[in-house]
This record gives C-alpha cells, structure tokens and sequence, in this order.
C-alpha cells in the first residue's frame, strides 16, 4: 500500500474506532487487515490519535447540544404561557427548575474540583 493509501487507510481507521466500531468493522470499513489495526493499536501515537478524535466528537457534540440549550429554554419559557393547558405548564415548570437546580450543581461541582486542582498543583 503506498504511503498517502495507508495515510488515509490509518485516518479512516482513526474515524472508525473513535465513533465506536471494532477492529473487525473497522478493517471492513477501510479495506485492511485486521492484524494491521492490531499492530497500530499497540502504537502509543495511534491510541493518542484515537483518543483524541473522540475527544472532537465529544465536544462537537456538547457545542451542537448548547447550541440547542437556548432554543429549548425558549420552548420551555413559551410553555408557560398562560395561553397553554395548566398540565402543560406545570410540566414547563418542572423541567426549568429540574434542569436549572442540575445547572447549578454542575457549575459548583466544577468550581470545586478546579479549587482542588489549583491547591494539588502547588
């Protein structure tokens, strides 16, 4: 296999294992062998590599999702309108003061493992 091939053989792989396939799926995928994927897989640079692509997908996601957040807020914020049904409403409620309450907790929890961090570090 030339060199740009399995460049773009080792990508393609990189891809595929970071969105969940196995090495079998993988070396489908890709048009390789198995035991090529194996032998990689003991490379620290390609655990590296594929590590950080899930990292991107991971945090692709999250942005698409607080991308979202404000659109559903506004739902929830339409939702309780007096115009909609009472049930509708209490339901609005709920979900805002569930998820805010979550919100909040969150926000300390990182604020105290980031305190940890700063007195570990010193």
């Amino acid at each position: 296999m030339p060199g740009g091939a399995r460049t773009n053989a080792r990508a393609s792989v990189i891809a595929a294992l970071a969105c969940g396939a196995t090495v079998a799926e993988a070396a489908k995928q890709v048009g390789i062998n198995e035991s090529t994927i194996w032998r990689w897989r003991r490379q620290p640079d390609f655990i590296k590599e594929v590590e950080g692509a899930k990292a991107d997908l991971i945090a692709t996601a999250v942005g698409r999702l607080s991308d979202s957040a404000a659109a559903a807020v506004g739902t929830l914020r339409e939702l309780l309108a007096d115009t909609s049904p009472p049930n509708v409403r209490l339901g609005a409620a709920r979900a805002i003061l569930e998820l805010g309450t979550k919100l909040r907790e969150t926000e300390e929890l990182a604020r105290r493992i980031s305190a940890i961090e700063e007195i570990v570090q010193r």
